[in-house]
């Protein structure tokens, strides 16, 4: 079958970049031919997946009218549904035969019409040795934030945190990110100069922000809201611990009572859990043991299983007879 990704941001190393290859890769391992296009696609096709309802309107809307009754799949993104479905979301959603979410929780932001046509697949990354050193065999303890620069993630929040901690703290705060609202330019060249508890390491490319995940002694999130949180499968696959805001994705992906779990925005909060971690070894070990808990819901072999028999939902096979 050949199968046709739609992701508008596809040449720009983002969550929906990295949801998309992941998952040609794994509807490739089903014996599947993929391409993936930033929009507009007039080659064959037998099945469309298209990522982000908004940004992928036209090209949705453009495959229906070229491919007539071929399924169409919407895959919602963090802003598709937050704060909330536009109007050309919610009429890529009329004209798709499945629509696909991230984290279960997100299922409520969806108008019960097309409840019965959703289904949850969780994200997964691949298995990834940790590459942490121990803490008392090295100089600093590193907190990873995997985050580009825009309000919604707000990216230093992290930085601003790690400029309360205690003089004697070793912790240093490595950014990887690009600079897409040009309001953060300043701030980073200020926290850089400022803070010598920060460096922004700028955009990096997938494997390169995955082994700084597997290297950290612990990954930071500090979104208002996610889809899906890849760098919440990509820490549990390498066994770093994991502080992250309270919202639908980390409380969907963690669990309401994770102990790493912090409210948005507060700086104090994050602080205090930033010097837990480093001068507390049992608390990251209990953050890893509850993160370990979601482990196989993020795996890939769960990930494959689940487009594997969303397929099969998509395209039956005839009874004999």
């Amino acid at each position: 079958m050949e199968i046709l990704i739609v992701s508008p941001s596809a040449s720009v190393p983002n969550g929906n970049s990295h949801t998309a290859n992941r998952w040609a890769s794994e509807l490739s391992a089903l014996g599947h031919k993929l391409r993936i296009s930033a929009g507009a696609d007039e080659g064959p096709a037998d099945l469309l997946i298209a990522l982000h309802a908004e940004k992928s309107h036209e090209a949705l809307a453009h495959f229906r009218r070229n491919h007539g009754k071929v399924p169409a799949v919407v895959t919602l993104t963090g802003t598709d549904l937050y704060p909330e479905l536009s109007p050309t979301s919610l009429a890529s959603l009329e004209m798709a035969d499945r629509i696909v979410i991230l984290q279960g929780k997100a299922l409520a932001r969806i108008p019960g019409d097309y409840r019965s046509k959703t289904r949850i697949i969780h994200l997964s990354a691949p298995p990834r040795p940790s590459l942490r050193e121990k803490n008392d065999a090295k100089d600093d303890f590193t907190v990873c934030v995997v985050s580009h620069l825009r309000i919604v993630k707000d990216p230093m929040r992290t930085a601003q945190a790690a400029r309360l901690l205690p003089p004697g703290s070793r912790l240093r705060v490595l950014h990887a990110g690009a600079i897409l609202e040009e309001k953060f330019d300043e701030e980073v060249e200020r926290e850089e100069r400022e803070n010598p508890r920060y460096q922004w390491l700028g955009s990096l490319e997938q494997d390169d922000a995955g082994q700084l995940i597997a290297s950290s002694d612990l990954l930071a999130l500090t979104s208002s809201q996610e889809g899906g949180g890849c760098v919440l499968s990509e820490a549990i696959a390498a066994d770093t611990p994991i502080v992250a805001t309270r919202n639908d994705a980390t409380t969907s992906l963690l669990g309401d009572d994770y102990p790493g779990l912090f409210t948005f925005g507060e700086t104090g909060a994050l602080t205090a859990l930033l010097h837990r971690c480093e001068s507390d070894p049992s608390f990251c070990t209990q953050l890893l043991e509850a993160a370990r808990l979601h482990l196989e819901e993020c795996s890939a072999a769960r990930e494959q299983e689940n487009w594997s028999n969303f397929l099969a939902e998509l395209f039956p096979i005839p009874s004999a007879g």
